[in-house]
Formats: structure tokens, C-alpha cells, sequence
């Protein structure tokens, strides 16, 4: 029976999708927990302010993430929300589960906890809500040494790297994401539970331009699947998009009709760099002025596939944070080969963050410190090739300046020798 009246909450359960107002009222039915904490939930809905505080830090021993501490400000009226913890665990790459994996991981939780879980964050992690701070530790434990599963990251560190489903079941894949993904979470678990870092730092990985875990917008480095050569033609398939024998991107899966499909006005026509022509009978691409957007292919995947000689194109700088706006990846590196053990791409992050660790400000993600510090410094720290697509605007400056070293003869070196002699 329900410990609290909750008419403000009862209304989120009148609507046409499942609430989670439901799911918790059944497991209040045995986690005393729950029930106070829709009891203060309806208090915030009252109030209009949430009634949680910040109560120190919290965690288990030898981590520094992975515990998200969580105090109410009303023990008095809601003592079995006093504390309510958060634990972030690990996902899997790609999110792939077996249910005896998830059965284990409820069967903890039901153990230790509330109950409750998120089914992910939006950093990935599998979101585990309400344990009591004497319960973080037997959690953890069981965690780690049942489930062999290990806790995600939160605060000032990496936090858990996360991948689409990649090769595993995407065929536009051009990069073994998993393979990616678990590579970094093994290579850097210092990073990922100790906190060392300016601010958090986040890797997101897509095998495609597709970018379907949107890195772009939401990661720090951005690792996104390409390829070099060719894009692959089937100029009969082709032929048969535009007689109509196959429906456009994907059939029924795009939901949208598309009518007699006309090539030029849906696929010509919206290339970005206009390297694609339509005579009647065959398509043709213009390989070298392609950017991968990748519309061509999702249009007509029968008739285009990716090209064979693929690896990765690196972007860094994204965020999504709530008061200043997105600030997209910048590209650094248009293309790199991703071979396991990934050596070349761990050189490139462990300048980056050298750099990062030296001149960052508290709280200033490594996007925020190249638009401070500029796109300048960060290619000579990182070691890295100057490219076009780096440019954010034309340049405002009409000055250029030049370091010696950079002159072949020492010629700035020169010049100022002569202007010293021939002062009057």
C-alpha cells in the first residue's frame, strides 16, 4: 500500500505511454526506499524545486568515479532517501547483453540496492539509482567479482567510452567499433577511475559518417569510420532503383513514401560537393571531390557500397553543454589507419592530453582550451598535419607572422640582420 499521497504524479500515469510512475509504485510494494522517494518526488512536483543536495564525495576504495553522491534535504519527512547514491557500470560495447548477464546484474542490484536502473545514460553507462553509502562497497564487490563487469566514469575523467554497433551487424561499417571501444576502456583505466583531468573527456565512436551514437555533437574526440578509395557501384542496381524494382533507403524502414523515384533531385542533386552525374544509364562519382557524406548510399545501399580501404577520420572538441550551446568536433585528422593495437591513435591522445592536463582551466573541456589557446597550437602540441577542413572562418588578422625555424636559410634571420645594419 502506498505510504504517500501523490496526485501530481498519479496524473503522469494518465497518458498513452507507459510512466515510469507505475514501475514505481509495484516496486514500492517491497523497497521501503522507493516508496519515500516518490514521496519527495511529489514534493518537488509541489515546490517546483528539486529536494536534493550535494552531501561531500563519495565512492569505493581505490576509485575516484563511478559513485554519483546523492543526498535529499529532507531526511526528516523521507529518511530512506537520506542517501541515494548513483552507480555508473560499465556497458558493454555496443550494448550487446546476454540475459544472464542482465539477471545477474538485476539480481545485485534487488540485493543492494533499490531496484531501480536506467537502461542507459546518456553517456552510456548502465545507471544503477539508490544505494545507501554503506551498501556502495558489497555493490561493488559483486559487481566486479559476479558479473566481472567494472564501474563507468563520472567526475573529472574519462568517462566510458561508447561505440555503435559497428561491423557487428551494420554493413556500412568501416571500423571494428567494438573492437575500438574495448581497446581504450582497457588502455586507460587509470584515466577512467582516477580523476587527473581539467574536466571529463568523452570518446564516442561511430563505424560510419552516419555517426549514429551522434559523437559529433557529444564527445571530446570523435572516432568516425571511412574510407580512402573508391565508393563501390552496381550500375545495374542502379538502373533498378530508378525503374522502381527496389524502394529507395531501405523501404518501408525510412517511413516516408517516396513517390516514382527521380535519381537526379534525390541523390544528384543533394550531393554537397556535386561530384555525381546521372546520363540515363549509368551513375557516376567523381571520387576525388567526395566528402563521405554517406546520403548517396543510405539512398540506394543496394547499388552503393563503402569503399574496401577503410579506417577512421578523427574529430576533437565536441560538447552539448546546457547554458553556452553545442560546440561540434572540429576534424584533425581526415584519415588514420585503425589496426589493432591502435598504437598511432594512442600516440595522438596521449600528446593531446599532455597538452590538455598542462594548460587547462578547472572545468574547461579540451574543446574550450583550442578555441582559447587556437587550432594553432593544438596541431604543433599534437603533432599533426594542417587541413583545410580545420579552418572555422577565413582569417580576420591580415598579418602573418613566421618563425624562424620555419624559413628555410634562415631568411626572417637575415632580413633582420640587414634592416640593423641599414638603420639610420
Amino acid at each position: 500500500m502506498a505510504k504517500f499521497k501523490t496526485p501530481l504524479l498519479d496524473q503522469l500515469e494518465s497518458g498513452p505511454w507507459p510512466s515510469f510512475v507505475t514501475d514505481m509504485k509495484e516496486m514500492a510494494k517491497t523497497k521501503e526506499e522507493v516508496n519515500d522517494l516518490l514521496g519527495l518526488l511529489e514534493l518537488s512536483y509541489k515546490d517546483k524545486v528539486g529536494h536534493w543536495k550535494h552531501g561531500g564525495i563519495v565512492g569505493v576504495f581505490g576509485y575516484g568515479g563511478g559513485v554519483i553522491g546523492r543526498y535529499t534535504d529532507r531526511p526528516d519527512l523521507f529518511p530512506g532517501v537520506e542517501a541515494f547514491h548513483t552507480l555508473r557500470v560499465n556497458q558493454p560495447s555496443s550494448k550487446f547483453y546476454t540475459t544472464e548477464y542482465l539477471r545477474k546484474l538485476c539480481d545485485i542490484w534487488e540485493k543492494h540496492g533499490s531496484g531501480m536502473t536506467n537502461m542507459h545514460g546518456s553517456t552510456g553507462d548502465i545507471i544503477l539509482l539508490g544505494c545507501k553509502t554503506d551498501e556502495l562497497e558489497p555493490t561493488f564487490y559483486d559487481l566486479t567479482h559476479d558479473l566481472g563487469t567494472d564501474l563507468g566514469g563520472s567526475g573529472s575523467v574519462l568517462r566510458s567510452p561508447a561505440c555503435c554497433i559497428g561491423k557487428a551487424r551494420c554493413e556500412f561499417s568501416c571500423l571494428d567499433t567494438q573492437l575500438l571501444c574495448h581497446g581504450i576502456t582497457n588502455e586507460y583505466q587509470d584515466e577512467l577511475h582516477r580523476p587527473a583531468f581539467p574536466y571529463k573527456f568523452k570518446f564516442k565512436i561511430s563505424g560510419c559518417a552516419n555517426d549514429c551514437v551522434a559523437s559529433i555533437a557529444r564527445a571530446d574526440c570523435s572516432i568516425i569510420g571511412t574510407w580512402k578509395d573508391d565508393i563501390r557501384i552496381d550500375q545495374e542496381a542502379v538502373r533498378a532503383y530508378v525503374a522502381g524494382e527496389f524502394a529507395p533507403d531501405g523501404g518501408a524502414f525510412s517511413g516516408r513514401d517516396w513517390g516514382p523515384f527521380d535519381i537526379t533531385k534525390e541523390v544528384v542533386d543533394l550531393c554537397p560537393t556535386r561530384c555525381m552525374n546521372w546520363d540515363g544509364k549509368n551513375l557516376k562519382i567523381n571520387n576525388r571531390e567526395c566528402n563521405r557524406c554517406m546520403h548517396c548510399i543510405n539512398v540506394m545501399p543496394r547499388a552503393l557500397k563503402v569503399g574496401l580501404e577503410q579506417g577512421a577520420t578523427i574529430l576533437v572538441g565536441g560538447k552539448a553543454p546546457i547554458l553556452e550551446g553545442a560546440q561540434l568536433s572540429t576534424l584533425v585528422i581526415p584519415f588514420m589507419e585503425m589496426q589493432p593495437p591502435f598504437d598511432e591513435f594512442k600516440a595522438f591522445v596521449d600528446k593531446m592530453w599532455d597538452w590538455w592536463m598542462e594548460e587547462g582551466r578547472n572545468r574547461e573541456r579540451i574543446g574550450e582550451l583550442i578555441q582559447r589557446k587556437g587550432m594553432q597550437e593544438f596541431i604543433e602540441v599534437t603533432e599533426i598535419k594542417a587541413v583545410p577542413q580545420m579552418i572555422d572562418h577565413p582569417r580576420e588578422n591580415p598579418y602573418i607572422f613566421w618563425k624562424e625555424e620555419e624559413v628555410e636559410g634562415g631568411f626572417t634571420r637575415d632580413i633582420h640582420k640587414y634592416r640593423k645594419e641599414h638603420t639610420i
